[in-house]
């Protein structure tokens, strides 16, 4: 079993040297031979098995799935990291008090809340926070996903854009902005229905760009059939391809009528 860990081990620092310079495909090669070799140690979920190198099989494991996390949102692949979060969590839930605490768990912990906020996933969300002691609670990371998530159902979501800046770590940051994408299409679609048009000043303020060439870029990429012309911004086209439907209030009437008839009839 020596040999075997031996040979993950090497492996694993190719893995890290490639990582460290961003070789994201050397990675992804790396990887898939990492997660083939562990499937012959005994000693990690699910069987558990006992042997003397049991407690070196399930600190390496659990290092290596948490680089691959990592490594996921490095590449900006929420499928993968989903699947590598999943095969991570029985070493974070079913490993306690056989290995010590990894300094990584609360971070992608708290990753994890991200993607599932990001996501629109609020159920999820609320279900793997409720599975979390009451000490990770207090976790920075994850008081950051909670603060999020109620300042985005709040409607807040200036907080939300704002919260950017102060990300308890650096991964957060490819989440951080899907969730800014997110937050600033909400407003977007609040505002072309409440306004004719927008001052680009005020414009740039209600979806918090800090200059005129990120605001046109983001009507170029996201909104073409908004027009920016001289000083505004003109939503009045998206309104006009909007289809106008007539409300039937004479039928609407004489139904309520009708009913109030037919109920004073029973009565």
């Amino acid at each position: 079993m020596e040999e075997k860990l031996h040979d993950i081990r090497q492996t694993f620092q190719k893995f890290k040297a490639a990582y460290a310079t961003n070789s994201f495909d050397t990675c992804s090669n790396l990887l898939s031979q990492l997660k083939v070799k562990l499937t012959e140690l005994p000693g990690l979920p699910p069987l558990f098995k006992p042997s003397p190198t049991a407690v070196q099989e399930l600190l390496l494991a659990r290092d290596i799935f948490e680089h691959a996390v990592v490594l996921s949102v490095k590449m900006e692949d929420q499928d993968a990291f989903e699947r590598h979060f999943l095969q991570l969590k029985s070493y974070y839930t079913d490993t306690r008090g056989l290995i010590s605490p990894s300094e990584q768990e609360y971070p992608i912990l708290g990753l994890n809340l991200l993607r599932l906020l990001v996501q629109n996933r609020i159920a999820e969300f609320h279900t793997e926070l409720e599975l979390l002691p009451p000490e990770a609670h207090e976790n920075p990371c994850i008081k950051h996903a909670v603060e999020l998530e109620q300042s985005f159902m709040e409607g807040a979501y200036n907080r939300v854009l704002s919260a950017r800046q102060t990300v308890p770590h650096e991964t957060y940051v490819y989440f951080m902005d899907l969730l800014a994408k997110t937050v600033r299409d909400e407003i977007a679609g609040c505002s072309e229905k409440a306004y004719d048009s927008l001052s680009v000043a005020d414009a740039k303020k209600i979806l918090m760009f800090s200059s005129d060439r990120e605001l046109q870029g983001y009507v170029i990429e996201d909104h073409p059939n908004w027009e920016i012309r001289g000083s505004s911004v003109y939503f009045q086209k998206v309104k006009d391809l909007a289809p106008c439907k007539e409300i039937p209030s004479l039928q609407l009437i004489n139904q309520t009528l009708g009913y109030a008839r037919e109920l004073e009839r029973i009565v």
